[in-house]
């Protein structure tokens, strides 16, 4: 079998070659700190890290939605707080012009702060959200969660719909509460026994009335409607206090499973910087073998030999 000095010049390139480009390959995977630079370098390790990083990306939405959950909620609990606070002060002032020693300048100046607080209630329950939109309209956020009509009763404009937030794979929350779910509707007995269904500030609106004429069967009426009135702001409080803790525990979970998620995109994606240092350094003492070997090659004939 006959060697020639041309085939041994062409595997001596080839060897020099190939090491140079490891080395090439090594020092681009150490300056960029991954396994893979190419997806067709290992197909079935790039499809995984596809997929993971699709997962991560969507965990990371999950978490945009929380947070705009957790501010939504946040506002929702800050106004029915007020609201509360502003109930307990017209039920206050209601006693105090109830208890039969207030005259008629006392009595007026009372309604006054009353109306006033009513105003406030009003503003309260049409509160929006930094977009813009009404926090108690229920779906209709471009319309005021409660209008008043010409004769100046106001009533509830919105609608019942609760609308529903992506926070997990396998999970939804409620983004919004329709404002008749907090401003709730109080029922009357009439003296002839008929139950009517009296709106919010409807009520308000009658117990301020009834300060003023200083009739007092319709603010002892109104006294007791204050109360429920004020028992569904507290609820509603409440139960926004308590969506605010699941959108906590559901943020702790989410985080957990970013983490999961991160730490096994790392262990397919992420480069051993030591292992690839020990091996770039291996493969340049290969290439100056290659280097070293392919310099006596090109200097061989079959003339220095026979010679």
């Amino acid at each position: 079998m006959q060697i020639s000095t041309a085939f041994i010049f062409d595997r001596a390139t080839t060897q020099m070659s190939n090491a140079t480009n490891a080395l090439s390959k090594s020092q681009a995977q150490i300056a960029t700190g991954k396994q893979i630079l190419n997806p067709s370098d290992a197909p079935d390790q790039a499809a995984m890290m596809a997929r993971i990083k699709a997962t991560l990306a969507r965990q990371e939405n999950y978490g945009s939605a929380l947070d705009t959950l957790q501010a939504r909620l946040d506002m929702e609990s800050t106004t029915l707080s007020s609201a509360s606070d502003v109930l307990v002060r017209i039920k206050e002032l209601a006693i105090q012009v109830n208890n039969g020693t207030q005259g008629n300048v006392s009595r007026a100046a009372i309604a006054t702060e009353m109306q006033g607080l009513r105003d406030q209630l009003l503003s309260l329950a049409n509160t929006r959200d930094t977009t813009g939109n009404y926090i108690f309209s229920g779906s209709k956020v471009g319309t005021p969660a409660f209008q008043a009509d010409a004769t100046g009763a106001v009533s509830y404009q919105g609608d019942q719909t609760r609308m529903n937030i992506a926070v997990g794979d396998q999970r939804q929350l409620p983004l919004n509460r329709p404002g008749s779910n907090a401003f709730v509707r109080v029922v009357r007995t009439d003296s002839d026994g008929t139950a009517t269904g009296i709106g919010f500030f409807q009520s308000v609106d009658a117990l301020i009335s009834a300060v003023k004429t200083n009739s007092k069967t319709e603010m002892q009426r109104g006294l007791t409607e204050m109360d429920a009135l004020h028992n569904g702001v507290v609820l509603a409080q409440a139960d926004s206090g308590t969506s605010m803790k699941v959108v906590e525990q559901q943020g702790i979970m989410l985080d957990d499973t970013k983490i999961t998620l991160k730490t096994a995109l790392s262990k397919v994606e992420d480069l051993d910087m030591a292992a690839a240092i020990t091996q770039m350094q291996k493969q340049m003492v290969s290439l100056e073998a290659a280097q070293a070997s392919f310099a006596k090659v090109s200097q061989m004939s079959l003339f220095k030999y026979l010679g």
